[in-house]
Parts: C-alpha cells; sequence; structure tokens
C-alpha cells in the first residue's frame, strides 16, 4: 500500500476498514467469536482490534495464509469464517449466506466469488480469475474453512457467487483505496 498507516486502519467512508469488516461480523448471526490475526507489522491494529472487542492473534507475519493457518490452530478452531481487513464493504447478509451454503454444501471449505465483470466495471481487478459454472469469477476476500482440516492442502471447496457490487472492493493498493472512497460517496 505504501502508506504509513495500517492498511486494515485505512479509512473508507467515516471510519478504518477494520471496523466496518468487525461491525459486519458482530452483526451477523452467524459468528460467535471475531479473532484477528495481526503480525509484527500491524502491532497498532492489534490495539484497535482489542479496543472494539475482538480476540487478538498474533502472528510470525509469513504471509496471508501461513498466518490464517497459524491463527486457526493457535486457537484449535473449528469451522472458521475467514475474512480479509480490507473489505470495507462487508455486510452481514453476506457473511451468513456463506456460512449457510458451507454448512449445506458438506464440503470442508467454501470461496465467496463475484463475476469478473463486475470488478471490470469498477476498474479493479480480482487476485486471479477462474471459470465457475461458465462464467469468470474471481474470489472477494470472504472463505469458510474446517480449521481442523486446515493442514491437509488444497481442500475441496464449495463456491458462493455473489452478485454484489459492494464486495469487489478488496483495498490492495492505494488506487483500490481511490476507487473504494469514489464507491462510498456514490452509495451515500
Amino acid at each position: 500500500m505504501r502508506s504509513r498507516i495500517e492498511k486494515p486502519l485505512l479509512e473508507v467512508g467515516d471510519k478504518p476498514m477494520i471496523h466496518q469488516v468487525i461491525d459486519a461480523l458482530k452483526s451477523s448471526g452467524s459468528i460467535n467469536r471475531i479473532i484477528v490475526a495481526v503480525s509484527p507489522d500491524t502491532r497498532y491494529t492489534a490495539v484497535i482490534a482489542r479496543e472494539i472487542g475482538a480476540e487478538v492473534a498474533e502472528t510470525d507475519g509469513a504471509g496471508y495464509e501461513q498466518d490464517m493457518k497459524q491463527a486457526i490452530k493457535s486457537h484449535k478452531l473449528g469451522d472458521v469464517v475467514v475474512v480479509a481487513a480490507d473489505l470495507p464493504f462487508l455486510v452481514p447478509a453476506i457473511v451468513d449466506e456463506a456460512v449457510q451454503k458451507y454448512l449445506a454444501s458438506g464440503k470442508p471449505a467454501l470461496m465467496v466469488a463475484a463475476p469478473v465483470e463486475l470488478y471490470e466495471k469498477f476498474g479493479l481487478k480480482g487476485s486471479y480469475a477462474f471459470n465457475w459454472e461458465g462464467q469468470e469469477v474471481a474470489p472477494v476476500g470472504l472463505n469458510v474453512i474446517d480449521g481442523k482440516r486446515i493442514d491437509e492442502g488444497r481442500l475441496e471447496e464449495a463456491v458462493l457467487v455473489v452478485r454484489d457490487d459492494n464486495l469487489v472492493f478488496n483495498v490492495n493498493t492505494q488506487t483500490d483505496l481511490e476507487l473504494a472512497k469514489d464507491h462510498y460517496g456514490d452509495r451515500s
């Protein structure tokens, strides 16, 4: 991000993204515990997460996937919603829909994705695109995983494709941040 401010603490709209994500999780009917994984590079995020009622898992900072696995294993978690802290427009209904589809699927993992055309509509790019049931989709940064199976390698996963403009805003660059701020203004 090339920012002096830790990415989860960057503001989109009237508050930092970490607040918006935690608010959505707290309002979800499917979430009973919120744990924020932090690395040595996000110490202030840890302070803020605790202040707003989340638990904190200290990780080594080896990377997103490695830190997620470390947090899941250190807390001995079962079914886990994994969500990036940079989804400023996450809403509880999508979290609940993802959990319900995960539970109904019988698979050990679920990925939430959006059609690539929604990303392109706002000048955004997903982390990677793949074909799912005849359409190009990209992950939005929301997954559900059986934490007891986290060390099994690539898990079979269900996919929930959502057509929600708001979910394609995963802030990873300064351009993404500016586009998210513009979108926030357009929603008001």
